[in-house]
C-alpha cells in the first residue's frame, strides 16, 4: 500500500517543502522537495518544485541548470533514509560513485515553477546491527510530466562514532576553518558558465588543462553548514565548471556525469582539477591532493547552439 507524505487542509492537499533536516540543508530556501510517497519495499516517489531562477543553479539559455538536479536527487538520499529505512539525524552519508544524464530538450524553464517528480528504486540495500550500512539509489526524473533524466548513486551511513574514529583530527570543525587554504584567485565567471565571481570554484590556472579548486567556506549554498571536508556538491561543481572552461563554449550544459568518490578532498590543502579529452567526446576530470587521487569523473556536454531555441522567460531582477 502506497503511503504519501503531505497536508491537506478542507480537502486540498497543500504543497510546502520537507523539514530541512531530513536534506540536509540549514536554509530553509535551499530545501527543493516538497514530499515523498512509498509505495512498496524499496520504491518510492519523491516530488520536488524547481524556482525559476536559483541564485547559484540558475538558468542558462533559457533551461534549467542539470546540477538543480543533481541537487534535488542529493536530497532524495537522506530524505529517503531516514523516512523509509530509519537512519538517525546526525549519522553521515558518504558517496561511493554517483552519476547523472537529462535530456536538454526536456529542462525549458517554464512560466511557472517547475514540478518534478523522481521515481526512485532503492537497490543492494544493506545493513549491519539492524542498521542502514549501505545501498544504491536509482531515480527516473519527470520535469512537468516529461520525462527530464536518470540519477544514480551508491552510498554508506555511518553513525556519528563511526565517522570520528575515520575523519580523526579532522573532525575538528573550528580546526578545520582556521587552518583551511585562502582563496586563490578565481576564473573570470563567464569562462565557467557563471556570472558572480564569488560562484566560481575553480582558480586561475597554471596550465591550460589544470586548475587550484576554490573552496569558499562561507559559500552560502555549497557551505550551506560546516563541514571538515569538500562537500560533495562541491566537487560535482568543480567537474561541470572545469568542462566548461576547457571547451570552446562555456554555456555548455554538462549533459552527463560519471563520477567515483575515492578519498576526501581536505581544505588545508590545495585540490588540484585536471581535465583530459577522450576519444569518444566525453571529458576525463580528475581532483588531486597531496599526490593521490581523490576523485575521477567523466563528462559529456552538448552545445545550446545546436538545440532549438525557446523564448526567454521572465525572471525575478537580482538586488
Amino acid at each position: 500500500m502506497s503511503q504519501a507524505h503531505g497536508s491537506e487542509l478542507h480537502g486540498t492537499q497543500l504543497t510546502t517543502a520537507v523539514p530541512r533536516e531530513l536534506v540536509h540543508k540549514r536554509a530553509h530556501t535551499e530545501v527543493l522537495l516538497t514530499g515523498w510517497t512509498t509505495h512498496a519495499e524499496n520504491r518510492h516517489t519523491v516530488r520536488a518544485q524547481w524556482p525559476r531562477f536559483h541564485s547559484f543553479y540558475w538558468p542558462r539559455d533559457q533551461r534549467f541548470d542539470p546540477m538543480l538536479f543533481v541537487e534535488t536527487f542529493r536530497q532524495s538520499l537522506p530524505l529517503l533514509s531516514h523516512t523509509a529505512y530509519g537512519v538517525p539525524f546526525g549519522n553521515h552519508l558518504i558517496w561511493d560513485d554517483f552519476g547523472y544524464r537529462v535530456d536538454p530538450l526536456a529542462m525549458d524553464v517554464p512560466r511557472s515553477p517547475g514540478e518534478v517528480v523522481l521515481d526512485v528504486v532503492c537497490e543492494d540495500v544493506r545493513s549491519r546491527n539492524g542498521r542502514l550500512a549501505s545501498m544504491r539509489l536509482r531515480a527516473t526524473a519527470y520535469l512537468d510530466g516529461r520525462r527530464m533524466g536518470t540519477a544514480a548513486a551508491r552510498f554508506t551511513n555511518h553513525a556519528p562514532s563511526v565517522y570520528r574514529r575515520i575523519r580523526g583530527e579532522k573532525h575538528d570543525l573550528e580546526a578545520v576553518r582556521r587552518t583551511a587554504l585562502p582563496l586563490p584567485p578565481s576564473l573570470p565567471p563567464a569562462a565557467v558558465g557563471h556570472c558572480l565571481p564569488q560562484h566560481v570554484v575553480l582558480s586561475d590556472p597554471d596550465r591550460h588543462d589544470r586548475w587550484q579548486l576554490r573552496a569558499d567556506l562561507d559559500h552560502p549554498v555549497l557551505f550551506d553548514h560546516p563541514v571538515d571536508h569538500a562537500p560533495g556538491m562541491l566537487l560535482l561543481e568543480a567537474v561541470r565548471q572545469a568542462a566548461h572552461a576547457t571547451g570552446t563554449d562555456a554555456a555548455a550544459m554538462v549533459t552527463s556525469m560519471s563520477v567515483r568518490f575515492e578519498r576526501w578532498v581536505e581544505l588545508d590543502a590545495p585540490g588540484w582539477v585536471t581535465t583530459t579529452p577522450l576519444p569518444d567526446g566525453r571529458l576525463r576530470v580528475t581532483i588531486d591532493q597531496s599526490g593521490e587521487t581523490c576523485l575521477t569523473a567523466e563528462a559529456t556536454t552538448s552545445h545550446p547552439t545546436l538545440l532549438p531555441a525557446i523564448p526567454t522567460p521572465r525572471v525575478p531582477a537580482l538586488a
